[in-house]
């Protein structure tokens, strides 16, 4: 019932937050026919933790930069091929956090197999089945009981964040806090403080990071949450 009120919240008019379909995709044209998932397998031993869950982070991973270089690899064809749309931010997850550093992961006692129609439904979203497999075993089964109610949340918070031009951005000088205050800008209620940067070595970004409360709305990011300095240089790789 909590998860209901909270999405109920953030989707109130109120909110300044609008919902657009499909809203960080340039283009998807995902395939007619799907493969069953296989069940994913748990890396290493003692890898279940449940523990009380005090917030959320909202992932955002720059699909140019994840791409380059992956453009051919069959397992990366839906997100990287073209074949089926072009990508600009894809949802990464939604995470359960807790207290610390410490978050909850695998709270299923055993892996459970995604429906074919919750993939279908999420892949314009999250563009890879494997990496759909993996965020409801590791993330979404410590936040809902079945993977449904998971991906309809997570890609619920994911369209409700409104994104700069990530174009003209790609042609500027950047740095990592300039790049925070725009996200911030464009999204009522966000600040700075509730925004990590993610780059690779090479300075290029890779992913969005926004800390988000119980009811899913932005918060300052916990203090056990590294941040770089905002006058790190950042690029944005635009694909081309």
């Amino acid at each position: 019932m909590r998860l209901l009120a909270a999405l109920a919240a953030l989707g109130a008019c109120g909110s300044g937050l609008s919902v657009p379909a499909m809203a960080q995709a340039y283009q998807c044209r995902m395939p007619e026919q799907l493969r069953a998932l296989s069940i994913p397998k748990r890396p290493g031993k003692d890898v279940r933790r449940v523990i009380p869950v005090t917030g959320y982070t909202l992932a955002l991973s720059w699909s140019p930069e994840h791409c380059k270089g992956r453009e051919n690899r069959p397992g990366e064809a839906l997100q990287c091929s073209r074949d089926h749309g072009e990508f600009g931010f894809i949802l990464h997850g939604l995470w359960p956090k807790g207290k610390t550093a410490a978050y909850p992961q695998y709270c299923a006692r055993s892996p459970v197999q995604v429906p074919l129609s919750v993939v279908r439904s999420t892949l314009c979203d999250m563009p890879s089945p494997r990496l759909i497999a993996h965020q409801w075993d590791k993330h979404g089964s410590c936040m809902a009981r079945d993977p449904g109610t998971y991906f309809r949340t997570a890609t619920k918070v994911y369209r409700a964040i409104q994104l700069p031009d990530m174009e003209r951005l790609s042609r500027r000088a950047l740095t990592h806090g300039m790049l925070k205050r725009e996200l911030a800008r464009a999204n009522p209620g966000m600040t700075p403080q509730s925004i990590v940067i993610r780059s690779n070595t090479r300075g290029w970004l890779q992913e969005v990071r926004v800390c988000l409360g119980l009811t899913y709305r932005p918060r300052a990011c916990p203090a056990h949450v590294r941040q770089p300095r905002g006058d790190v240089p950042l690029r944005i790789w635009r694909g081309l």
